[in-house]
Order: C-alpha cells, then sequence, then structure tokens
C-alpha cells in the first residue's frame, strides 16, 4: 500500500526557524507541514518538560487570510496529540505569550508577524516562556520523528488527502476573552486611570491584530483616541524597514492631526511598536528602548549589536549596564536570565525593531508590572509617552534629550541566501585584508571613512573613521539581505542605506557579483 509520502502531488518544504519562531510561504505551510511541525513540538514538550497528556495548550493568532486555516490544524494537532486546545482568539503575540505564562502552560501563536501577506508562521513558547536557540534543535528532532510517522502511514488511513489538506479539521471553538483582558489589566494596575487626561493620540489600526486592544487601554487611561487607518486587507508594516510611503503617511497624519501627542502603532501581531511624534517623524526601536529602560530604571539592559551607538552611549550616561547579543529575541531573552540569576532586580530588554521585554516583576505606579520576557509593543509606546508627560516634555523633545546619532534600517528582495551567508563568512574576520576589500565598496567615493573595525557579532558591523556605521546581516527567514545604518545626520543615514540596496548597481548587487564570481 503506498505511503502518504509517496502519494503526495507536490514537493514538501520543510518549514524552518527564522531569528524567533517558524515562517514559510502560505503555499508551502500545507495543513500537513503545520501539523507535523505542531505534533513534533507537543512531542519535544512531552520530553524536555515532562507534558503530561490532558494539559492545556493555549493557541492564537493574527489576521492574516491563511491564519484561520494554520489556526485550525495546529488546534487539531493538539488535540490529536492528548492535550487540551484553549483557543484565545485572534489577539496579540505577547498577549497570548502572557496569558500562558501565567497559566503556566504552553502556547502556539500562528503569525508571521510582519513580513508580506503571502507569508506566514507559527511561534512556540514553552510553559516558562520564549523557545530558546537551545531548544531548536531537540525541536528539530522530535519534528523529525513526527515527519517520519506520518509521512510513512498508509495514504488510504490518513487523515491527509495527495494535496497535504486536512481531510476534516476541527472548527475552532468559542475563542475565550480572559487573555485579552488579564493582558491589558497588567498595565491598569500600574497606570492611573487620568494619565492621559487631556491628550490626543492618533492610534493607525491597519491591519495590526492589538489595534482594538490598543485604543482600549490608551481610552481607559483616559487619552481621546482617533483611530485612523483600519484595514481589512493585510498591511505587512515594519518598525525595522518604515518606507519612503510610511514616513508620508505619518507626515500627513501629523498635519492633519496637530493638536495629537503621539501617533502611535504596531506591527501586524502586535509585539513591534510605531511611535511617532507631533511632527510625524517615526522613532526607531533601539532608541525607543533606551527611553523606556530610562523610565522604568533597569539596572541590566540586553539589546543586539545592530542597535545605534546612541543607545550604548545614553544608557552609559545612566550608568546602566548593558550587554550586546545577536539578533533576535531568545539571545536577549538567555541575557535577561543571566542577568535574574546573577541578583539584578529591574532587568529590561529590546530589540531594534522597539519590542520591549520585561525579565522580572518590577514595581512601578504603586502597583507591580508583571515580567514579560517576550517582546511587546504596549509596554514601550505607552512608557515613552508616559515618560515624556512625566518630564513635561513632548515626545520630539524627549528623544532629544539623547545624544543624536541617526539611524536607517533597508532590505534587498531576491538576495540569495546562501550569497549573503558567504558574505558574512567571508569578510566575520576584522583584519586589514577584509578592510580592504570593504573598502572596495564602502569607499571614499561614496562618502564613507576608512574602515576602523568590523564586529562579527551578528553580520558584519562596519565602522567607520568617519562615525558612519554600516551593519550587514541577513534575513533569517527569506532571501533578503538587511542593512542597518547609523551616522551623524539622518540624511547620511538614509544615503547609506540607499546606495546599500540601490537596484541593479547599488553596493550590495556589487558584493553579490564579485562573490559569485
Amino acid at each position: 500500500m503506498p505511503t502518504v509520502l509517496e502519494t503526495l502531488a507536490y514537493k514538501p518544504t520543510e518549514l524552518t526557524f527564522g531569528t524567533s519562531g517558524l515562517r514559510g510561504l502560505v503555499t508551502d505551510m500545507t495543513d500537513l507541514e503545520c501539523y507535523i511541525n505542531t505534533a513534533g513540538f507537543l512531542a519535544f514538550l512531552q520530553h524536555s518538560e515532562g507534558l503530561q497528556r490532558g494539559a492545556t495548550v493555549y493557541v492564537g493568532g493574527d489576521l492574516r487570510d491563511s491564519t484561520p486555516r494554520i489556526l485550525r490544524v495546529v488546534t487539531q494537532a493538539v488535540v490529536d496529540a492528548g492535550f487540551e486546545a484553549v483557543y484565545c482568539g485572534l489577539i496579540p503575540t505577547p498577549t497570548l505569550a502572557y496569558y500562558a505564562l501565567q497559566k503556566q502552560s504552553p502556547c502556539i501563536m500562528v503569525t508571521g508577524s510582519h513580513i508580506p501577506a503571502d507569508r506566514n508562521g507559527i511561534k512556540f513558547y514553552k510553559s516558562a516562556g520564549e523557545v530558546l536557540k537551545d531548544d531548536e534543535q531537540p525541536i528539530f528532532a522530535a519534528v523529525k520523528e513526527a515527519r517520519e510517522r506520518l509521512y510513512g502511514q498508509v495514504m488510504d488511513s490518513s487523515a491527509f488527502t495527495a494535496q497535504g489538506t486536512l481531510q476534516s479539521a476541527m472548527e475552532l471553538p468559542v475563542a475565550t476573552t480572559e487573555a485579552a483582558s488579564m493582558f491589558l489589566e497588567r498595565y491598569r494596575q500600574v497606570f492611573a486611570a487620568d494619565t492621559f487626561a487631556g491628550r490626543k493620540i492618533v492610534l493607525y489600526q491597519h491591519s495590526a491584530v492589538g489595534r482594538d486592544m490598543l485604543a482600549d487601554i490608551l481610552e481607559s487611561l483616559g487619552a481621546t483616541v482617533v483611530p485612523v487607518g483600519r484595514s481589512d486587507t493585510f498591511i505587512p508594516i515594519d518598525s525595522e524597514n518604515v518606507t519612503p510611503d510610511d514616513q508620508a503617511y505619518f507626515h500627513k497624519l501629523a498635519s492633519e492631526h496637530s493638536d495629537a501627542f503621539a501617533i502611535v502603532s504596531t506591527d501586524g501581531d502586535s509585539d513591534r511598536p510605531f511611535v511617532v511624534d507631533a511632527h510625524g517623524v517615526f522613532h526607531r526601536g533601539d532608541v525607543l528602548g533606551a527611553v523606556v529602560a530610562d523610565w522604568l530604571q533597569v539596572d541590566f539592559a540586553a539589546y543586539p549589536v545592530s542597535a545605534s551607538d546612541a543607545v550604548d552611549n545614553y544608557l552609559r550616561e545612566q550608568n546602566v549596564p548593558v550587554q550586546h547579543t545577536k539578533i533576535g529575541s531568545p539571545y536577549v531573552v538567555k541575557a535577561m536570565q543571566a542577568a535574574v540569576a546573577q541578583g539584578k532586580q529591574r532587568v529590561g530588554g529590546w530589540e531594534v525593531n522597539g519590542g520591549f521585554l520585561l525579565g522580572c516583576n518590577i514595581a512601578l505606579g504603586g502597583g507591580k508590572l508583571q515580567a514579560l520576557p517576550t517582546r511587546d509593543a504596549f509596554l514601550p509606546i505607552l512608557g515613552t509617552l508616559v515618560a515624556a508627560l512625566q518630564k513635561q516634555l513632548s515626545i520630539s523633545e524627549l528623544f532629544a534629550q539623547l545624544p543624536q546619532r541617526y539611524t536607517q534600517a533597508g532590505l534587498i528582495d531576491n538576495f540569495p541566501s546562501e550569497v549573503s551567508v558567504h558574505i558574512v563568512q567571508h569578510f566575520s574576520e576584522d583584519s586589514p585584508e577584509s578592510h580592504t576589500e570593504l573598502g572596495k565598496y564602502f569607499s571614499p567615493e561614496h562618502g564613507f571613512g576608512a574602515i576602523s573595525r568590523i564586529d562579527a557579532t551578528d553580520g558584519v558591523r562596519i565602522f567607520f573613521s568617519n562615525g558612519d556605521i554600516a551593519h550587514l546581516r541577513p534575513s533569517g527567514n527569506a532571501p533578503q539581505l538587511r542593512i542597518y545604518s547609523v551616522s551623524s545626520s539622518q540624511e547620511r543615514a538614509d544615503e547609506v542605506v540607499a546606495m546599500a540596496i540601490a537596484e541593479p548597481d547599488g553596493i550590495f548587487r556589487s558584493i553579490e557579483r564579485s562573490v559569485a564570481k
């Protein structure tokens, strides 16, 4: 009798981990592939955590068109494995993570975060929080076993068709509202009900899954919220790739709402914040994290090496110990865990995308802000607005207090992953040879000074004698090469990114052609 693998009418593509979670094209995320990965993760939990059959697994998702189908498959896999699936609805990733953490249970979030609508993802959380990098190989091993078992089943007795579709997927149960309520209460217990009284806040809602919850918390704290730009079509807005169109829209909103205190938003799964001042200027996540860390009076901060050096300088002035990590929340979480173990009491971390992580409970506003060691967009938004009010400053004035370094980020699509990896390997050594070769592309003709050093903590971060910084890093889940720039002016930071990603003869394409020889 033919097996499932022998009968499949397509060549399956296996999902892989990006910087955080599984990601893939929707066409590759068949019912069978999503089921296999969920079954493998649950088997990993049984082995690593001793998760018992009958235990609860919480499930949620974002607003992508493909999410409901994948949610049904994930829920079916949970039930088939002998666990109780509790559906928490279409809610932010940090909301689901916080709820499951309070319940000391695992959870599974179906989201592609900020990436385009033709892609999606699955993010796993253990009972104790995020899946860390050390967990990935054991999970892959468990997924491999699940794959072999399901592929080896006789097709006639399989629950899947030759197209990899579940023949009969369960309907999603009615969603519990407790997760959202508990998440909002996390903030209500530390902020006064009149915190934003008399303040107008514009909320760019687009297709963010947390758009209504963010409006709810802002209004419950006294703000007059003006929702704009709500969309039924998924919009892949990315806080690490704010496009000229995004910037133009923010300036338009600021012009139309000149009396607004701030313009705020999140990405698709509401774990990355957008804070825009009254002039329409977007403030990037790394400096946003520094402002929030100062407001929280953290005694330890962890953030990726790709952050602006303005963050280092600012926190050094505050005598805050810092640790640079590789890019990705699992690395930040691990650094925070180590700090807590060493006795630090007010531990915070963030990513350049602005998602803020809290490593321990912190006394705040007469209450206690509960720990949430995963990316969250709500805390940095609320914290920044409150910090400005407490200092009697506008949002723009608040950020003007930081050392004035300017940043930009961008990416180039359809850049082969194997070429990106080769580039990083080739230039990872901080040597005169690497300086000389890279200097041919980042040349004086392009306005760069001599290369002073290279940091290969994550990607290739190049420091120039004129103060410019250019950081090359492959995407963790797509054929893209990213660049992060730091400079003494916004115009120069923008120029560095534009020169790198220009088509067809920019710096990145020139390096690609050289590497391909």
